[in-house]
């Protein structure tokens, strides 16, 4: 499918399969790991869509998103997608094991599989580095390990934790990903498991659906306590990415935070500015999973709300079940927002040179977006 306009996709998870990374781990933790202790687990709750899309195979059978080069030629062709973020989604389970040299040394297997197996094999595949958020030492370590990669492009954590990754307790991370020049990343999925505690403030959903639709208020939480806390006024290069979490919500949460600031400012005397500003210059969303009114101009009108145009980034999250495809998602952004969204921001925050260097493809295919 050729596409109007270049395409970064900032969220695609690769698997991983097990003999790779059992190969890289010493033991005691090899026999644990091939023995099936993988990480926290999950809640347990039953998606009727599964995980993954049904359909993600080969003409053979196989799994595409667990193989660098059948991703390459069944997705990344097929979409015609010019560079993609490989999120690993299994290794975020890890990041909140109470069992932490355990979980620290699979990380880091994953890791080494995700660099040195998987980016060779592309020149459009770029890695999230995952680290355990909850031993900052070890986290600390693992940026070092591999952050001067050229392929390493951001340092990602669970959106769960058992804090808001504002507090102190996490800065030597950042300082670490400032070091390389490297956003830090959430992603979803592990709320509820492991260190995380209850996945809401008011305790357990009774199913998926309760679960899934209530994800965003982690990211809220978080945001919050990262600008709170001052971590952008200490590391004024940093910046935070919050993938898979939507976007309608930012507006309303950006001016009950300024007008509260107003009122209770004295209370972080450091934050010279709107707490809006520093969001807008220090926070991207990504797109996916995008809200869907009945009404198109509504959702227009939100984009009108923010910042969008500097603040967002596509993604499809391929391969899970509610991933939003290229020309799916580009039709739904207003046509001026496109190349920004569609490109142009995860390039300049990832440092991406494009090969046609960021022009926009052939007029002629803007049809089909319309």
């Amino acid at each position: 499918m050729a596409s109007a306009y270049q395409i970064v996709d900032t969220d695609i998870h690769p698997g991983m399969p097990r003999d790779p990374v059992a190969a890289r781990l010493p033991e005691p933790w090899r026999t644990r790991f091939l023995g099936g202790n993988r990480g926290s687990g999950t809640m347990g709750y039953w998606n009727p869509n599964g995980v993954n899309r049904a359909d993600a195979v080969t003409p053979d059978g196989e799994r595409i998103e667990n193989d660098p080069h059948h991703l390459a030629r069944y997705f990344m062709d097929q979409y015609d997608i010019d560079c993609g973020i490989l999120n690993t989604g299994s290794v975020l389970h890890l990041g909140l094991s109470p069992e932490v040299d355990y979980a620290a040394a699979v990380i880091h297997a994953m890791n080494g599989v995700l660099i040195e197996e998987w980016l060779p094999v592309d020149a459009r595949y770029r890695a999230s580095l995952a680290v355990y958020p909850h031993d900052v030492d070890l986290a600390v370590q693992e940026i070092h390990r591999w952050g001067a990669h050229p392929g390493v492009v951001q340092v990602i954590m669970p959106s769960a934790s058992r804090m808001p990754y504002g507090q102190r307790y996490f800065h030597p991370i950042y300082a670490a990903a400032a070091e390389y020049d490297l956003p830090i990343a959430i992603h979803p999925g592990t709320e509820g498991v492991g260190l995380s505690g209850a996945p809401t403030n008011v305790g357990y959903p009774s199913n998926y659906f309760e679960w899934h639709t209530n994800l965003v208020s982690s990211y809220i939480a978080h945001m919050v306590s990262m600008v709170m806390e001052g971590v952008f006024i200490k590391f004024p290069t940093l910046k935070f990415v919050l993938i898979e979490g939507g976007v309608s919500w930012v507006p309303p949460l950006l001016w009950r935070f300024d007008k509260n600031w107003k009122a209770l400012r004295m209370t972080t005397p450091w934050l010279e500015r709107l707490p809006s500003e520093y969001v807008t210059e220090h926070v991207l969303l990504t797109t996916q999973p995008l809200e869907e009114p009945e009404n198109p101009a509504h959702f227009h009108a939100i984009l009108e709300m923010f910042d969008a145009a500097k603040m967002l980034m596509f993604s499809t999250d391929y391969p899970h079940w509610d991933g939003d495809t290229p020309d799916f998602a580009a039709r739904a952004f207003p046509k001026e927002m496109r190349n920004a969204i569609m490109y142009e921001n995860a390039c300049k925050l990832y440092k991406i040179n494009l090969p046609s260097n960021g022009q926009a493809k052939p007029a002629e295919r803007e049809a089909q977006y319309a």
